[in-house]
């Protein structure tokens, strides 16, 4: 009797400890932050009739691709989903038609299987077609949901031989999605005609371009981008400026993208506390060609149209980003937190003066990246940004002071030196 009842205690001081350490455990694995989406990659492999020529190492195009491939394949992070699509692996015809449609999905976006991805690659041979702008449309399909990072690394050795359908204009469009879907881009020709096409692609989009001439640097540039793909990165938010500061979208701090065409003005609102300071600041990507003298321009005006304080920025030939930024504190006033007023409303304009040969399409508009940002404001008042100048009439009430001080100083001067002149 006596053991049994001992038993029966020893069972109930169990129960209770497992259900106690259940109890505590639940709670924690439910406050545990949801797993982050895995980033996905499409390589995108040009297998052409031209991939059989043989200036690679003494082999192949398509050799020389198989090898970095697998070495790719060893090598891809475990969190990456990899998907493999080819372009012109299956007709080996003359009809256009069909030819420029010949782009299909190898191996599908998701988990590798190693073994499985590289015996699909195995049995590519060279065959048709270059339809450049109909594979990037497929991978961008392929790649399609969730808000993980994408990115396509595109693989060729010549032009894109299925126009009308300019891939530079199909990278544009894909980017104006909004999907934050970047395109890399990888050449195996030097030629120059190639070289102005994967760019244009890659630029479009935030991507790069390289060109490889060995295995070696064929194999290390795509492991490098696959890898940089599973890199922790900030997701921009899209957004779409408005024409006036009354219908603008509000934006809190963090990075968003929009688009601009050739000298619009867009339009945004951003709420500051007193004791905030605002910084903020614009990239403009020039994701075509652009003609000379060229600049961007950010304000901060109030809600009644007053400029607050502006940053610019300008340049001429060549670019691919043109940058500016702007900062704003908002003095703190002394009281209980209910005493203080409400938050200031700023309206950020973004202004370019970008323009384009005639030749050259405005839609969609240029990418644009913004960053905003809160941070307390500076206590001291000899600081230059919470003095106030280049608010409004400040600086208007500064340079007059200046010019009218610097003119009398240079008139005394000249008297002075004209009197002394003629008493020698």
């Amino acid at each position: 009797m006596i053991i049994r009842k001992r038993l029966t205690a020893g069972v109930g001081i169990l129960l209770a400890t497992l259900t106690a350490g259940l109890g505590t455990a639940l709670p924690a694995a439910a406050d545990e932050a949801p797993a982050k989406a895995s980033p996905k990659v499409e390589l995108v492999l040009d297998v052409s009739g031209s991939m059989r020529t043989r200036d690679i190492d003494g082999q192949s195009r398509m050799t020389a691709a198989k090898q970095a491939f697998n070495e790719v394949l060893d090598a891809v992070p475990e969190q990456v989903e990899l998907g493999i699509r080819t372009l012109g692996a299956d007709y080996p015809g003359d009809d256009r038609k069909v030819g420029c449609k010949d782009t299909k999905q190898l191996y599908p976006v998701g988990p590798l299987d190693r073994t499985e991805a590289k015996t699909a690659v195995a049995t590519l041979a060279p065959t048709g077609w270059t339809p450049i702008g109909p594979a990037l449309l497929g991978a961008a399909d392929d790649l399609e949901g969730g808000d993980s990072t994408r990115r396509i690394v595109l693989i060729s050795d010549g032009e894109d031989t299925c126009g009308p359908l300019d891939p530079c204009e199909v990278a544009r469009d894909i980017a104006a999605r909004g999907i934050h879907l970047v395109i890399d881009t990888l050449g195996l020709v030097p030629n120059a005609k190639i070289r102005e096409q994967l760019t244009c692609i890659a630029e479009a989009t935030g991507g790069t371009y390289t060109a490889v001439q060995h295995t070696d640097e064929l194999s290390g540039r795509v492991k490098q981008l696959v890898d940089r793909a599973a890199e922790p990165v900030v997701t921009p938010v899209a957004t779409e400026g408005a024409d006036s500061c009354s219908s603008a979208p509000q934006l809190k701090p963090g990075l968003y993208t929009d688009r601009e065409k050739f000298g619009q003005h867009r339009w945004y609102r951003v709420d500051v506390l007193p004791g905030q300071e605002l910084r903020a600041s614009v990239s403009v990507f020039a994701d075509r060609a652009v003609n000379n003298d060229y600049g961007v321009l950010m304000r901060a005006l109030t809600v009644h149209g007053r400029e607050i304080v502006r940053g610019s920025e300008s340049g001429t030939g060549r670019t691919d980003a043109i940058s500016s930024g702007l900062r704003y504190p908002k003095p703190d006033v002394d009281g209980s937190d209910s005493d203080k007023p409400a938050a200031e409303t700023v309206c950020l304009q973004l202004s370019n003066s970008f323009s384009a040969p005639a030749s050259v399409k405005t839609s969609p508009g240029m990418p644009v990246e913004l960053t905003v940002d809160l941070v307390d404001a500076p206590d001291a008042a000899a600081d230059a940004a919470a003095f106030g100048l280049g608010r409004g009439w400040w600086l208007l009430g500064v340079l007059a002071l200046t010019g009218l001080v610097a003119g009398l100083a240079f008139g005394w001067i000249s008297r002075w030196r004209v009197a002394v002149w003629r008493t020698n």
